[in-house]
């Protein structure tokens, strides 16, 4: 059983797990967050969960890969892997540490891209997240490369589009339980659409 509300309301709707709380809040500015409180029954106890919408923070055109790491070595070895991929990419890395002095971690070799990185990490503030702000190159050059990163779990997004991030919280901590990568799709391709993606990947050199 769920119960779901927001402190404005002063109370909780109890609803069956998978049903919709109906419940519809402002979205935040960028870098600002907005949340529903859910309460989860556990065996014992009852568990608070503050599910949080934060929205990344960055130009409309900039990629950024969101992702879950482990281990304080992450950022020097995210570092690495990305100056391995082309002398022109430009990149800013921030890891939250979720133990001991939880930090967040920082490096890159554009003072911009790091500043980015490492508020977008502030602002999310999940353990063991990951971020990385590009520029001068693209994730599909690079995706593979972070995922052999032994300290790399997952991928949650590697986008230009808008995207916000939802945060689950709890006692313990915060968590990233999913994304919002751009707008949802307004219907299905033609034969026109399918010739026109087709011939796109050609011409910017993808496809023979």
């Amino acid at each position: 059983m769920l119960r779901a509300g927001t402190p404005a309301e002063g109370s909780a709707v109890e609803l069956p797990f998978g049903a919709d709380c109906g419940i519809v809040a402002p979205r935040g500015a960028a870098g600002q967050t907005d949340w529903r409180r859910l309460s989860v029954r556990r065996a014992s106890e009852e568990a608070i969960v503050e599910l949080h919408i934060v929205a990344i923070d960055k130009p409309d055109d900039m990629n950024v890969v969101v992702g879950q790491a482990h281990f304080v070595k992450t950022v020097e070895d995210l570092h690495e892997a990305l100056a391995g991929v082309s002398p022109h990419l430009r990149f800013g890395v921030a890891f939250c540490e979720a133990s001991g002095p939880r930090l967040v971690r920082f490096s890159g070799n554009d003072d911009r891209l790091v500043e980015l990185a490492r508020r977008n990490a502030l602002a999310v503030g999940a353990g063991h997240s990951f971020f990385v702000f590009v520029e001068d190159g693209y994730p599909v050059n690079f995706l593979n490369t972070l995922k052999q990163v032994p300290e790399v779990c997952g991928i949650f997004c590697a986008t230009a589009n808008p995207v916000e991030i939802i945060v689950a919280e709890t006692d313990l901590g915060r968590g990233i339980a999913g994304v919002i990568d751009g707008n949802p799709p307004v219907g299905v391709e033609t034969s026109a659409d399918v010739a026109d993606r087709k011939a796109l990947l050609r011409t910017i050199g993808y496809k023979l």
